[in-house]
């Protein structure tokens, strides 16, 4: 463990002693998923007690979350503090792309801490940031690359979530270990899949897994960093040489 896993863990358990001794919300900044899953590990041995844990990011699914501690008179709907910017490109720009939108804001001096997803669709984004910050972006934030952009805060109820592009893929396996189910679902050979696995850039369930032999059980998240995820969601019988009928779900 490092010593920034260390010092996020020593934040986490403050939150949890804060919220418990002031009976109020506590939270962190978005965390990347390094570390929700060094937050989840911590979390998964901790009792709860009179308080909550979760993670949120703003809708279902979202790739970048906050540890919420919760008393229980508050949902983290409620509580989350979050502000949605919605950003629209002047006409005549070319399509920005998520790196436009994150290079630029970054470039304003904000941290990527302070910045939850971005959804980028054609004609614009909605950009989730902590509620801090959201004035400075309101009125600093022009452009995005050469593109000039229009903002407007609204409500989180109406974040514009683009449609996701699933990919059905259906393969047979030896064995449901995880550096298998890598290596099928992301087209890499069994052993560049052992390396990423190793190099802790899979996370199964959004806990970073280090065991290529792991076992993968149906329904399970299973993201390669920079590559995407796929959801495993179905596990069928056996082949006349007895392989494993697999079906994924790529996003």
């Amino acid at each position: 463990m490092t010593k920034d896993d260390r010092y996020l863990e020593g934040l986490i358990e403050d939150k949890i002693e804060r919220c418990r001794s002031r009976y109020s919300p506590e939270y962190t900044t978005f965390l990347d998923a390094h570390q929700q899953s060094v937050a989840r590990k911590l979390v998964s041995r901790t009792a709860a007690g009179d308080v909550s844990f979760c993670f949120y990011g703003g809708y279902d699914d979202a790739d970048r979350v906050i540890f919420m501690a919760l008393p229980d008179y508050i949902t983290a709907e409620e509580a989350a503090p979050f502000a949605l910017i919605r950003a629209t490109c002047r006409e005549g720009g070319r399509p920005l792309t998520h790196r436009d939108y994150l290079g630029s804001l970054t470039g304003l001096g904000i941290k990527r801490e302070l910045t939850g997803d971005i959804l980028v669709r054609d004609d614009g984004a909605d950009i989730i940031v902590m509620e801090d910050i959201a004035e400075f972006i309101m009125t600093n934030y022009a452009k995005a690359g050469r593109t000039a952009l229009s903002l407007a805060r609204a409500p989180l109820s109406e974040l514009m979530i683009p449609e996701k592009k699933v990919t059905v893929v259906r393969d047979t396996l030896a064995s449901l270990r995880l550096d298998n189910v890598v290596a099928s679902a992301f087209g890499l050979s069994r052993t560049k899949a052992a390396e990423a696995v190793k190099r802790g850039i899979v996370f199964v369930d959004s806990i970073e897994a280090v065991k290529p032999d792991m076992q993968v059980e149906e329904g399970s998240k299973v993201v390669l960093r920079g590559s995407g995820k796929v959801y495993l969601r179905e596990i069928g019988g056996k082949s006349r040489k007895d392989r494993i009928y697999v079906t994924f779900e790529k996003y």
